[in-house]
């Protein structure tokens, strides 16, 4: 007996060891995932409390010797952040509720109609996942040269509303959704938008949370196309205003530039602390169903 049993405690033993070293690897490489994101967040941090002198010492130092608030109101002063904050909202809000609508109404559509070539029109949603957006720039701007909307609120958002990321997550979330449900819904004589309003986006929030926080930072943080389609500072939005803190002839106040950039991604914080329990689970939801 004492023969049989060594093997099979050897055995215990290795698969104890083999599944000690996956979970040491999966917090190793989670590790190494947060020191990617998070040592340029932290440099950045603490370049924003430094004097230009202090950020290029080397070797360099994390923690600010001499810590000051003067680059915040000389970023804010350098230029004016107060309407690209305007703009910036205006933009993300009404941009991000554009295309969460389109998404949900393509979606439901994708999901329970039936009408002809449904699954191609799928596949030529999904084909359009693998479209760089800067094939489409020039088309774009030709059209929005022709319509007179160069300059404009109309010019920024327009373009961007169509989205086909959202669409395929929240259809494969909407198919995972129990069919009984629906079909009640039916059976009390409910119509398609009673079910998309009272039944579906109530049992689909985690996945909703989830797309409109992907949407929002998508447009928040969009640089190419307000950059082509504006020409004024009154249009700006922060993420150009950031670049038009750069110096170009290579005398940047970087920390300046760093102030200016926690103007920015600070309401992005604010917005995903507020909104990470969701995350996940939105994710999972989109990703269950076939």
């Amino acid at each position: 007996m004492a023969s049989r049993a060594v093997p099979w405690v050897l055995g215990r033993q290795r698969a104890g060891l083999r599944r000690w070293g996956a979970v040491l690897l999966g917090y190793l490489a989670m590790g190494g995932a947060v020191a990617l994101v998070g040592v340029p967040l932290l440099w950045m941090l603490s370049a924003a409390f430094k004097e230009t002198k202090e950020i290029y010492v080397f070797p360099s130092t994390w923690i600010p010797q001499e810590p000051t608030l003067a680059n915040f109101p000389r970023a804010w002063q350098s230029a004016p952040f107060g309407r690209y904050y305007l703009n910036s909202t205006i933009v993300t809000v009404l941009g991000s509720l554009g295309k969460l609508l389109n998404a949900v109404l393509s979606a439901y559509a994708l999901a329970y109609l039936r009408f002809p070539a449904k699954d191609l029109v799928f596949l030529v949603i999904l084909a359009a996942l693998m479209v760089p957006p800067q094939v489409t720039i020039v088309p774009w701007y030709l059209l929005m040269s022709d319509l007179g909307w160069i300059n404009t609120y109309q010019g920024l958002i327009v373009p961007e509303l169509g989205v086909a990321f959202a669409t395929f997550l929240l259809r494969q979330a909407f198919l995972s959704l129990p069919r009984e449900v629906i079909e009640a819904a039916k059976v009390d004589g409910a119509g398609h938008l009673r079910i998309l309003w009272s039944v579906v986006l109530p049992l689909s929030q985690p996945v909703l949370v989830t797309v409109t926080l992907l949407l929002v930072v998508t447009r928040w943080n969009e640089f190419l196309w307000p950059l082509i389609i504006t020409n004024t500072a009154d249009m700006r939005t922060l993420p150009i205003g950031i670049f038009w803190l750069l110096d170009q002839e290579g005398n940047t106040q970087w920390g300046v530039v760093m102030a200016g950039t926690i103007f920015v991604i600070l309401p992005l914080l604010v917005i995903f602390l507020l909104a990470q329990r969701f995350i996940v689970s939105g994710i999972a939801a989109g990703a269950v169903k076939t």
